[in-house]
């Protein structure tokens, strides 16, 4: 990753270097304020693939792809509401996209990330602080969290205002040096 002053990175992160993300230790996870804001449903999607790319100059980019049907709330019925096209539209759009543009280190322990995220087929541009977790040789684990307005993405769906204001959204993402 770039440094503010555009300076490369030192090691582990020095580039050109291909990464790809460790499910396994990786997590999307979200709340909402619902039923007027007295109830915060949770919830986490379950299947994430992605990878990431630091060139020689520093500069880094990459993609996170969250399986839209993969979302988790431990309600089963809600569950099916949400990958609706009320909300998600997981049948006509199966994969929530972050395409990173540009990340850039903030000293040792942060980054700068600027792209798009795509949701139920709307783009729109995002930026976050990212903080980086863990970095070795092999492994970097980065965890950003933002507040997402759903009806910026097309999710309206709502009854008698039961449903305001911003979801909170949480990603770890770990990856590992790709062979």
């Amino acid at each position: 990753m770039t440094s503010p002053s555009g300076s490369q990175a030192a090691s582990p992160l020095a580039g050109p270097a291909s990464w790809q993300l460790d499910p396994a230790g990786s997590s999307v996870t979200f709340q909402h304020k619902t039923i007027w804001g007295l109830v915060t449903v949770r919830g986490t999607f379950r299947q994430l693939s992605g990878s990431g790319e630091i060139a020689a100059d520093g500069s880094a980019s990459g993609r996170l792809v969250i399986e839209a049907a993969s979302l988790d709330t431990g309600h089963g019925a809600r569950d099916r509401h949400l990958r609706s096209a009320d909300f998600f539209d997981a049948a006509n759009h199966p994969q929530i996209v972050v395409e990173i543009s540009r990340a850039a280190a903030r000293g040792e322990a942060a980054a700068d990330i600027a792209g798009t995220l795509t949701v139920a087929g709307i783009t729109r541009p995002i930026t976050l602080a990212a903080g980086i977790t863990a970095a070795t040789e092999q492994a970097v684990t980065l965890t950003a969290s933002g507040e997402f307005n759903r009806a910026d993405f097309g999710m309206t769906w709502g009854r008698l205002g039961m449903i305001p204001g911003k979801a909170a959204v949480t990603v770890t993402a770990r990856f590992t040096r790709a062979q």
